[in-house]
C-alpha cells in the first residue's frame, strides 16, 4: 500500500461510527464504578511521510514521571479550560511534547474515544504532518520521539493479547511491539481499533 492509499485508508477510518473502547473491554468480568466521572483528553495519532510510505509518531514517556513512566504513548493529554475541544487539546499537547506546530497538522478526524483505567475519556485524533518535522522532546516529560511504519501498526496480525496482575486481578491487554519499543495498554488498544478499520 503506497502513501496515497494509506492516506485514503486513514481518511476512511477517521470519523467512522464505532463504540467507545476501554482498558476493560478485554476483561468483561471487570466491574466499572457506577457514576464515575471521566476527564476529557485528546491524543494525536500523527502520521508523517517517510520515503514512499507513512509512519506513526510516538513518544517514550520520561522514566522520571509519576504516572506511566517509560511507557510508549501518543503525544497528548487532558483537555484544559483554554482548549476549544479535545482536538485542540491534542494539537496543543503535541506542540508542547514533541515540538509539532498545529499549523503543520492536517486533522483527518477522530477515532472512537477510549476510557482509561486512570479515569480519562481519551479521544484519538488522526492527523497528517505536512512538511518537514524535526521533533523536539519536552525535557522532563518525553525521553524519546520515534516513528513506527504504517504497515506495522495497521496490521492486525502484529497484535497479541497478553495479561498481567493489576490490583489483585488478571488484566488482559493488547501489545504491538516494534524493535526495542513495547507498545501496549491504551496505546495498543487504540491502534488495534485503527487496524480493524483499515482492514475491515
Amino acid at each position: 500500500m503506497g502513501t496515497a492509499d494509506q492516506i485514503a485508508a486513514l481518511r476512511a477510518a477517521a470519523g467512522a461510527e464505532n463504540p467507545v473502547s476501554s482498558d476493560f473491554d478485554l476483561n468483561p468480568e471487570a466491574a466499572l464504578p457506577a457514576g464515575r466521572t471521566l476527564r476529557p483528553a485528546g491524543v494525536l495519532v500523527a502520521f508523517v511521510e517517510q520515503g514512499d510510505a507513512l509512519a506513526l509518531v510516538l513518544t517514550k514517556r520520561s522514566s522520571r514521571l509519576k504516572h506511566h513512566p517509560g511507557q510508549i504513548a501518543f503525544p497528548g493529554g487532558k483537555q484544559e479550560e483554554t482548549d476549544a475541544d479535545v482536538i485542540a487539546a491534542a494539537l496543543r499537547e503535541a506542540h508542547e511534547e514533541v515540538g509539532l506546530s498545529p499549523d503543520a497538522v492536517e486533522v483527518l478526524g477522530p477515532l472512537p474515544a477510549h476510557e482509561t483505567v486512570t479515569g480519562f475519556l481519551m479521544t484519538p485524533v488522526v492527523g497528517l504532518i505536512r512538511g518537514p518535522f524535526a521533533p523536539v522532546a519536552e525535557p522532563g516529560e518525553v525521553d524519546e520521539v520515534f516513528t513506527v511504519p504504517f504497515d506495522h501498526v495497521t496490521d492486525p496480525v502484529r497484535f497479541t493479547r497478553q495479561a498481567r496482575r493489576w490490583r489483585g486481578t488478571r488484566r488482559h491487554y493488547y501489545t504491538v511491539p516494534f524493535g526495542p519499543y513495547y507498545i501496549w495498554g491504551a496505546t495498543a488498544r487504540i491502534l488495534r481499533g485503527l487496524a480493524d478499520r483499515v482492514n475491515p
